[in-house]
């Protein structure tokens, strides 16, 4: 199915916008530009292992801010910028949770407390534990049997769903809500099941909120922590203890890089981009350390194979995104104020795994125009063009009007690893991490092309 002539051919109820043998020509210089010299997984490794985890607020996330403004010069950009960002400054610190048994002796749990938590002050909080399994047989709890209790929420991470961001969501509303439930009903702090879909005992930690002005602690452990400790519910009573130095410790000036390669038409903006910080374990590799290098990497694809970009591409490293946001808020707030044409924005924001598809958060119209393209993009493994989301920092611009999208990887074992001190170097696959690059950058060189 060509477009020829200028023309655009409906085939078996399929309309073909602007695909021609050139694309498909174009799509392999692409992928063997990127497959054979493309740097994203060097620069992942020098991110990961020079600088590590990169929470907004940290001393290594201003390292990543200077790293990245590089590697955007580098990559041959036209024009680097640093976005200024409020963002909340969280801190970990020193975290212990311990279990006492009918025989009397405390053992020490694997664990982590969730972000944005706030923690005991240093000081040893206990409780006896009450288990509960869903949201539902929290609600029946009353009052009195909560008051002073450790709630711990016993709920899996669903095996069921094939796409495992499903089975993610499911499971979220646990992690956020926890402790707002736990406090209104009187309970000191709360355990939740980690939201993994390993078999293991890493504890995943992830944001959380407080629904009001009472906030306790939340910590997550492990799912063979958690098994270990429902069977024990079920024969005694237990005792847990708590100290965590964690909490908010205000607001920093801190920023999102960007970097530019001018278009030759029109100003007309195309973005693709990820978030540059990270949760402060392993080193954010796959969350979203891949992402970010992949981006540049298109970015460099263009000006290597000399493709004259008709709009510009612009790749937006983003502040702020595991716990506030607010590199995308700031950069959508940006481009309303200042009346700024976008075309179409892309994140990359789900691991660096083999890229599956494009999901496509925008008008039905547009959306077919896309799926019409799938032939060209179906030779590197490429086929699903069916889901409707987009990545977090770019709801902004979603609500804009502008049409958003997200890569769409492999994600069978992302949730082994995500938000874990798991999250590293070694768990990324080069060949895997530059196919991604690689589509990323065809489908922006379809959309420059044809919108």
């Amino acid at each position: 199915m060509k477009k020829i002539l200028g023309t655009t051919l409906t085939l078996l109820g399929l309309t073909v916008f602007g695909q021609t043998k050139e694309d498909s020509i174009q799509f392999a210089k692409i992928s063997t530009e990127i497959l054979n010299k493309g740097k994203a997984y060097n620069e992942l490794r020098e991110l990961t292992k020079n600088i590590g985890h990169r929470l907004s607020g940290s001393a290594s996330y201003e390292k990543a801010v200077t790293w990245a403004e590089q590697k955007l010069r580098d990559a041959g950009a036209d024009k680097v910028w640093l976005q200024e960002v409020m963002v909340p400054v969280w801190v970990r610190g020193k975290e212990s949770l311990q279990i006492k048994t009918s025989n009397g002796k405390w053992k020490s749990l694997k664990m982590l407390s969730l972000g944005n938590s706030e923690g005991t002050g240093g000081k040893d909080v206990s409780g006896e534990i009450i288990m509960v399994r869903s949201m539902e047989e929290y609600d029946k709890l009353l009052p009195e049997q909560v008051k002073d209790k450790i709630v711990f929420f016993n709920y899996p991470f669903s095996q069921t769903y094939i796409e495992t961001f499903r089975g993610y969501g499911d499971a979220a509303k646990y992690r956020s809500t926890a402790a707002s439930l736990t406090a209104k009903k009187g309970g000191k702090f709360a355990i939740i099941r980690s939201l993994s879909s390993a078999f293991d005992d890493v504890p995943h930690t992830g944001s959380m909120r407080y629904q009001d002005d009472k906030k306790i602690p939340a910590v997550a452990v492990g799912s063979t922590t958690a098994d270990e400790l429902a069977e024990l519910l079920k024969s005694q009573k237990i005792i847990a203890k708590l100290n965590s130095n964690c909490g908010m410790k205000g607001e920093k000036l801190s920023h999102s890089v960007i970097g530019e390669i001018t278009g030759k038409k029109d100003k007309s903006v195309i973005v693709v981009g990820g978030h540059l910080d990270s949760w402060d374990v392993g080193e954010g590799a796959h969350d979203d350390g891949s992402g970010i290098v992949q981006s540049i990497e298109v970015l460099r694809t263009f000006k290597n194979l000399g493709i004259q970009n008709n709009h510009t591409i612009r790749v937006v490293c983003f502040a702020n995104e595991e716990n506030g946001v607010k590199g995308g808020v700031m950069y959508g707030k940006t481009v309303k104020e200042n009346n700024e044409k976008h075309l179409f924005a892309i994140e990359t924001d789900a691991g660096g795994f083999t890229p599956r598809g494009i999901s496509l958060d925008m008008d039905n119209e547009k959306r077919k125009q896309i799926q019409s393209w799938a032939d060209l993009f179906l030779p590197y493994g490429v086929y699903d063009f069916k889901n409707t989301y987009s990545g977090t920092d770019l709801y902004p611009l979603h609500d804009l009007g502008i049409p958003t999208a997200e890569l769409v990887p492999d994600s069978q074992r992302y949730f082994d690893i995500h938000h874990t001190e798991e999250d590293t170097f070694e768990k990324v696959n080069r060949r895997e991490l530059l196919l991604g690059a690689s589509t990323l950058t065809q489908i922006i060189y379809m959309i420059d092309k044809n919108w």
